[in-house]
């Protein structure tokens, strides 16, 4: 099984690097990089050109919207679709949507001014579990990721979001097997939003993962990697439930 894994906002291939031990020797993965585009429709056509004919799709985070774009674009190579810690609608075109702005914006400012790891000491606290914010392994790995990205990367991929479109039409006619999952306690892109993404997409499975935040891949990979394995093999998850029930 072919199996794309994306990336979210400043991230790189470290945050599904603590799930790939678990995956399995029978998928085949792949990490996409796309930091240089500066549109989620772009940033799903450069994964689409260098893509296997077909393969199972997970998003996390802003890799998660990057995914309904290559279900927009290409659904036929689709197989599976796994989003993560994500969302689906539109910047508001409101005082929230101005608000949503002026905080991407101000960490940018931040990032520019004093560096990527300044400005990322700060975003990584509410993106974390509560209990986890002083594990220094898991927070030392999520900075070093980020500052990893330059701040011009961080401004693409600010535009891209702000101009996010809306998927609420796209997630009613996804029509393989879906897999909606995020942290409990996800702050950022909380558990209500994942419960409205998997009431669109007919007969999706809904998964929060118990005493975690925002970065799943990175706070409990052998949750996420057991999740995923259910999700590729989608006919053993129902034998196992049967079997348990």
């Amino acid at each position: 099984m072919n199996l794309l894994l994306l990336p979210g906002l400043l991230c790189d291939a470290a945050v599904w690097a603590p799930v790939l031990p678990d995956l399995g020797a029978a998928v085949s993965c792949r990490i996409p990089e796309y930091a240089g585009a500066t549109s989620l429709p772009a940033m799903a056509a450069r994964v689409l050109a260098d893509a296997p004919p077909s393969f199972a799709l997970a998003g996390h985070s802003m890799g998660g919207r990057v995914a309904l774009e290559i279900v927009r674009q290409a659904p036929e190579r689709v197989r599976r679709l796994a989003l993560l810690d994500t969302g689906f609608r539109a910047r508001p075109a409101d005082q929230i949507g101005e608000d949503e702005k002026a905080q991407r914006l101000a960490l940018l400012t931040l990032a520019r001014e004093q560096g990527m790891r300044t400005m990322a000491r700060k975003w990584v606290q509410p993106m974390v579990h509560p209990d986890r914010r002083d594990d220094r392994v898991l927070i030392d790995a999520i900075l070093d990721m980020f500052e990893r990205r330059s701040a011009s990367e961080f401004e693409g991929q600010i535009e891209a979001l702000l101009t996010r479109p809306d998927a609420t039409a796209l997630l009613r006619s996804i029509a393989c097997p879906a897999l909606v999952l995020c942290g409990r306690e996800d702050g950022w892109s909380p558990l209500p939003q994942h419960e409205a993404m998997a009431a669109l997409i007919p007969d999706a499975r809904l998964v929060a993962i118990e005493r975690c935040g925002h970065m799943t891949p990175m706070e409990r990979p052998r949750e996420v990697a057991a999740t995923l394995r259910a999700w590729l093999t989608p006919a053993r998850a129902e034998a196992e439930r049967q079997w348990a029930n």
